[in-house]
């Protein structure tokens, strides 16, 4: 086993870590800044970098250089302003927003560096993950599991998707990998008899941490209270009443910690921001789909394959390789539960990591079929289990040998090992390559299908309703600004965002009315949300840059409606 390795041969152990850490490293880092910054992402940037929706120019053709403002560092930004700006423009907890705002203060990239640098903190962490959990396998079974385990979050699909976004996900996986670690212990001390309460403490600084990084930390620590309290009723004999007043000790300072946010939590969620994850009219495929798209979930930690958006000759076999490997790998894992079960030292563990991971799948659950929020159709949230899943997953796949089988088996489960990890790491350049783990919108896309005719001067008009949609039309700004080899105020290209209160009849209105410094003729397209094809008007009007000229007559040119994500339509316009 790992054991007998790992005392006998450290330098080899530790070369093997060294070397996964390096691999998961290589493997977030690579491609960081290729891929488009989507809605979410926009906003992470705009608050990271000390800026808030009000710097960004709202009912006006603004120009491109206006962008390099918006996205480029503030400096001299609290924490406190920081957090002010994260109370009403955002529906998350300030910390992680005021720690990467300290990092690009470090780090001070310029106009093409910032996306890369914006993105590198969450990959750091991400990598802090994998040895995170390398620690918790270690102490919770062996130092074999804890590579195993380490290697299979190295080259996760899942886990380099989350890593490579400029979001909230990676910092609380690895808090949650290390909080687990640190239940294991207090689950190894009732069994030895030994004090708890300087554990315990640890386990409140960094749940505590965690609740202030991303409200679904919550969710895993209910569901580690919930784990450990379960497993402590099951070995009554073990259990004391002081081991009792210890948890409830660490819950009540817990929730001391969280008093003063707790206001803003409420008010939070009591924001719409989180309708979009409500069914519009939910039939029984919806009542089901949180099912499936559960497992859809936990085959992506270990294979994703090109599938979203490909061409059929591409999808379908991809879909049957990901089948296949399911169906194989299935019986293996079966096997190894029932082999490390077989193991009386690994029993607690294994309870204490399936009933953690259990937990927080009815808390999914419960939000999916009592709140109406289907948050298993977005997999990023599957950050909140997945420290617990590729615990388990490390433990069952580096599971110890049958009796009589030695050299077989060692053989077999070398083979299977190395054949999940290579499927992995493939995986995990699918997703640097931005051929997985694809947005419901492509900004790219969306921009190249805009710039058509680089010699007409260009205008886009996009029309919101919340900071989201402004946010959206950003993210497509930002790619219409690589689109341009030099960037001036005379580049011919304004952009502009139109609130929308009741309808669009009032927007149509003030795009007539809003000056436009450009010269005609020119190309402007509508960005619609929420608007049909149909629902487009023939003719739009759009002012002239000498002020005393009649209206410009822009006419709906159909050949070129787009529909990626929102509705988009250009128009032509002439004197």
């Amino acid at each position: 086993m790992g054991l007998p390795m790992a005392v006998k041969r450290p330098i080899v152990h530790y070369a093997g870590l060294t070397a996964i850490l390096l691999l998961g490293a290589a493997l977030r880092f690579w491609q960081l800044d290729s891929k488009p910054l989507w809605l979410d992402e926009v906003i992470t940037a705009l608050i990271s970098l000390g800026h808030s929706y009000q710097d960004v120019p709202l009912d006006t053709f603004f120009p491109l250089t206006a962008i390099d403002q918006i996205f480029v560092f503030q400096p001299g930004v609290s924490c406190a302003q920081i957090t002010q700006t994260v109370i009403t423009e955002s529906v998350h907890p300030p910390l992680f927003f005021c720690l990467l705002y300290r990092w690009l203060d470090w780090l001070r990239p310029n106009m093409q560096q910032w996306v890369w640098a914006l993105r590198s903190l969450p990959a750091l962490f991400g990598v802090g993950a994998i040895g995170a959990i390398y620690g918790l396998n270690r102490i919770a079974f062996t130092p074999a599991t804890g590579l195993m385990a380490a290697a299979l979050m190295a080259v996760s699909p899942f886990a380099v998707y989350l890593s490579q976004e400029a979001r909230h996900y990676t910092l609380p996986m690895l808090l949650i990998s290390l909080s687990l670690t640190i239940l294991v212990r207090l689950q190894q001390g009732i069994e030895q008899q030994t004090r708890s309460r300087p554990w315990w403490l640890i386990w409140v600084v960094i749940s505590a941490i965690g609740l202030y990084v991303h409200y679904f930390m919550a969710l895993a620590v209910v569901a580690q209270l919930l784990a450990l309290g379960s497993w402590m009723s099951w070995q009554r004999h073990q259990t004391h009443l002081r081991h009792w007043l210890e948890m409830g000790g660490a819950i009540a300072l817990l929730g001391l910690t969280y008093v003063p946010w707790l206001p803003t939590m409420l008010h939070h969620f009591s924001r719409p921001e989180t309708d979009w994850l409500r069914p519009h009219d939910p039939g029984w495929l919806d009542r089901i789909a949180p099912l499936y798209q559960t497992v859809v979930g936990w085959v992506l930690m270990l294979i994703a394959l090109p599938i979203e958006a490909q061409p059929l000759a591409i999808a379908l076999p991809a879909a049957v390789l990901i089948a296949g490997f399911v169906v194989g790998l299935t019986p293996h894992l079966y096997r190894g539960v029932k082999q490390r079960w077989q193991e009386p030292s690994s029993r607690s563990p294994l309870l204490l990591l399936a009933g953690f991971t259990g937990y927080v799948l009815l808390q999914f659950w419960a939000i999916v079929y009592l709140l109406d929020k289907d948050i298993t159709a977005v997999p990023r949230y599957n950050f909140v289990y997945y420290p617990g899943m590729a615990a388990l997953l490390g433990a069952v796949l580096g599971s110890p040998y049958p009796a009589g089988k030695k050299a077989i088996s060692r053989w077999f489960r070398w083979r299977v090992q190395a054949i999940v990890v290579c499927v992995g790491i493939v995986s995990s350049l699918i997703v640097g390559y931005g051929l997985a783990f694809q947005k419901g919108y492509y900004p790219h896309r969306i921009a190249s299908n805009m710039y058509l005719a680089p010699s007409t001067p260009l205008a886009v008009a996009m029309s919101y309703e919340s900071l989201q949609d402004v946010a959206l039309g950003l993210s497509v700004a930002l790619e219409l600004h690589q689109q341009y080899p030099v960037i001036t105020d005379e580049t011919p290209f304004r952009f502009a965002f139109l609130q929308r209160h009741t309808s669009y009849r009032q927007v149509w209105q003030d795009l007539a009315s809003l000056p436009q410094p450009l010269p005609l003729p020119l190309n402007l397209w509508i960005a619609a949300p929420g608007l049909r094809a149909k629902q487009f008007p023939e003719q739009l009007r759009l002012s002239q840059p000498t002020g005393d000229r009649p209206k410009a007559r822009c006419a709906i040119d159909r050949a070129h409606y787009h529909r990626i994500g929102f509705p988009y339509q250009l128009y032509r316009c002439r004197p």
